[in-house]
């Protein structure tokens, strides 16, 4: 009887799920049918959540991977009676809260926004992740699962490597991760482009591996079960489903496991939408329903969940009561909110490169900011994350009791991870890597802009000064790339990423304050050279630095200026040698240092015209000159770089480059 119940509401996951993609004549139908069983088993019988609070922090979590199989988790989820019907009507239309894939959204039960496959499973890691860290510091109380739901195109994704390689290496037996093994692409069969073992490539990583018929739930029910005793290793459940399970065509034929299913409305497939919602049970002329015994099923469901949530906060409680003091921890910790920090007594070295001032502000927060993590890929005494790693220990299998992840050379499947730990909250995630390698983890970081998750990134060996490593490592045109982030507003209106680049020590210090702060992505971009400090006119460069969190302010200013020269980063201290050999020539010049062009922009008019000035501008930056093109405006000049570099000593670039005061100095009178 009970698999007989789990298979009519698998069937009315289907009918829904098709519907869905009918309605609005676009979708994918083909693999939210096949996946209908599992996701049936998993929420009515396993995953565990507050019915009436889904944030409650020591949640069960469902991270799914390939985000077109939107329609069978917003159908399970209308089962659940979280996702309304009338929203599954308006699946993928303006102002719905069902788009084509899910985004990030807790009031309806979506723990992350996925499309770009493999994301979605190395963000499970993440999370897996904070819930042990979280659980080595409060208790095992706090402890729950993370499943997760991937796909074929997921196991091809080469992120997929990093997730497999990190979470079997670090025994990650929180995870418990369901493969729908179909064998259907989106143009083509999996058997056409790979024949690999995948049970023996996870065998091969650490993983406890299981199979099971992907579309029985007495099978699906077996595997879940074993994999819940597993206490040494992640494990992955191998179902092997029918694409379009359940899909009939008009003579009342099979149509199952066709690829054509798989992006488009079963109709437009060649399927019959009223045969197969017949075939499965429903009815053709009203299928948004949920059957009586399904939602009978889902009604006992939530009782047996609030039982268990009021069992959950009942130990809880006790814990507080015996625990005051990491009570208020546990709950700082959640608040995503730091420790009062006393920036002041965090010396950075004079002249220092910034990545070795930000080493140093590390060094303070490993010892301040108890539930911030810092990662590196493979680059920490190099990227200076190592500051922080000297104060602390990295993660290891069983032992979580430090705050640092040594995540290998996989930068992209390091911010997804990150991003996961954000996801999860009681975590404040920083991860590091050389600028150049940004492009690695550029879809990471537009997942995190959209979602508006508090990431940190640090991208240290900023420009063309890498000098020797050659033009492969050598950001040219990366601070372009970021910063069009910027200008990019997420859903809730803000600019999606703050991007900041500081030009000496002291303005390290406020964009760490800065980033520290927020709730947005952040991204830190750090010089490998070392940098001479700014002057300061009133003696303390410090206070004057704090001028960086509008974006843009001066930092050299002369009387009867006749020109405003502006930069980011290591640029501003060579603007100053210019304006010095101006200074001796009778010409007197304003610099102006703009660590962040989306700050700057966010402060008001009068506020940009007092800093800018009505005067000529000029531009120095190392990356492309668009990056600073906006702010000098028609008219003005920027020098930057418009090539690729070369191998040679930095000092030797600048000369050839022509960053240098002499430079400044002779392009400025031309300007005039």
């Amino acid at each position: 009887m009970k698999n007989l119940i789990s298979r009519k509401a698998a069937d009315n996951i289907r009918i829904l799920a098709l519907s869905m993609v009918e309605k609005s004549k676009s979708g994918h139908p083909g693999g939210a049918m096949g996946g209908a069983d599992f996701i049936n088993v998993l929420y009515s019988e396993f995953l565990r959540y507050d019915p009436d609070n889904y944030a409650y922090p020591f949640r069960d979590r469902l991270f799914l991977d390939p985000g077109h199989m939107s329609p069978m988790l917003y159908s399970v989820l209308a089962l659940a009676d979280i996702m309304p019907m009338e929203e599954l009507k308006n699946f993928r239309q303006w102002g719905s809260v069902t788009p084509g894939h899910p985004e990030r959204d807790l009031t309806h039960a979506i723990e992350n926004t996925s499309g770009p496959l493999g994301q979605g499973h190395a963000m499970a890691v993440g999370a897996a992740m904070a819930e042990r860290f979280l659980a080595a510091r409060f208790g095992e109380w706090t402890a729950h699962k993370t499943y997760v739901y991937i796909s074929d195109g997921a196991v091809q994704e080469e992120i997929s490597q990093g997730v497999g390689r990190i979470a079997g290496h670090l025994g990650l037996s929180n995870i418990i991760m369901f493969y729908d093994s179909n064998n259907i692409q989106l143009s083509t069969t999996v058997d056409d482009v790979d024949t690999e073992d995948v049970a023996a490539k996870y065998r091969a990583w650490n993983w406890n591996v299981l199979e099971c018929e992907g579309n029985s739930a007495e099978s699906i029910r077996a595997a879940l079960n074993a994999a819940l005793t597993e206490q040494e290793r992640p494990t992955i459940i191998i179902g092997k489903t029918l694409m379009g399970f359940g899909a009939m065509d008009a003579n009342g034929g099979s149509f199952e496991n066709k690829i054509s299913t798989h992006g488009q409305p079963i109709s437009a497939a060649g399927a019959d939408p009223r045969k197969t919602i017949e075939n499965l049970g429903g009815d053709s002329e009203n299928p948004f329903v949920i059957f009586p015994e399904v939602e009978e099923l889902y009604r006992a469901r939530r009782e047996e969940l609030r039982a268990w949530a009021a069992e959950r906060k009942e130990v809880e409680r006790k814990w507080r009561e015996e625990n005051p003091e990491l009570s208020a921890k546990l709950d700082l910790f959640l608040s995503g909110k730091t420790p009062e920090i006393d920036y002041s007594k965090i010396e950075i070295a004079a002249g220092s490169a910034t990545r070795n001032a930000s080493a140093t502000i590390l060094g303070a927060f490993a010892e301040q900011i108890e539930n911030m993590v810092v990662a590196s890929a493979d680059l920490s005494n190099s990227d200076k994350t190592d500051g922080f790693l000297k104060k602390t220990h990295a993660f290891t299998k069983g032992d979580w009791s430090g705050k640092f992840f040594q995540a290998g050379v996989s930068e992209l499947t390091m911010a997804c991870i990150m991003n996961g730990m954000a996801l999860h909250g009681g975590i404040i995630p920083a991860c590091g890597t050389f600028f150049v390698f940004s492009d690695y983890m550029k879809p990471a970081v537009r997942l995190a802009a959209l979602m508006r998750t508090h990431v940190i990134y640090i991208w240290s060996h900023d420009s063309f000064r890498v000098g020797e490593d050659g033009p492969t490592h050598q950001p040219i045109e990366h601070e372009a790339q970021i910063r069009l982030m910027e200008h990019l507003k997420n859903h809730n209106g803000e600019r999606s990423t703050l991007v900041l680049r500081a030009a000496d020590g002291a303005e390290m210090v406020e964009a760490w304050k800065m980033a520290i702060e927020e709730e947005r992505p952040v991204a830190l971009i750090t010089s490998r050279q070392n940098i001479k400090d700014l002057p300061a006119a009133s003696g303390n460069r410090r206070a004057e630095a704090e001028g960086a969190r509008k974006g843009g302010y001066v930092v050299w200013e002369a009387e009867n200026a006749k020109a405003t020269l502006l930069a980011s980063g290591s640029e501003v201290s060579t603007l100053i040698e210019g304006a010095e050999l101006l200074a001796a020539e009778g010409i007197n010049v304003r610099v102006v240092s703009i660590p962040s062009e989306g700050l700057f922009r966010d402060q008001s008019c009068e506020y940009q015209r007092e800093v800018l000035g009505d005067l000529p501008r000029y531009g120095l930056t190392a990356g492309l000159p668009v990056t600073l093109e906006g702010l000098v405006g028609f008219g003005g000049r920027v020098h930057g770089v418009d090539h690729f570099g070369y191998s040679a000593p930095y000092k030797v670039l600048d000369e050839k480059f022509g960053f240098n005061g002499a430079t400044v100095a002779a392009e400025v009178k031309e300007l005039l």
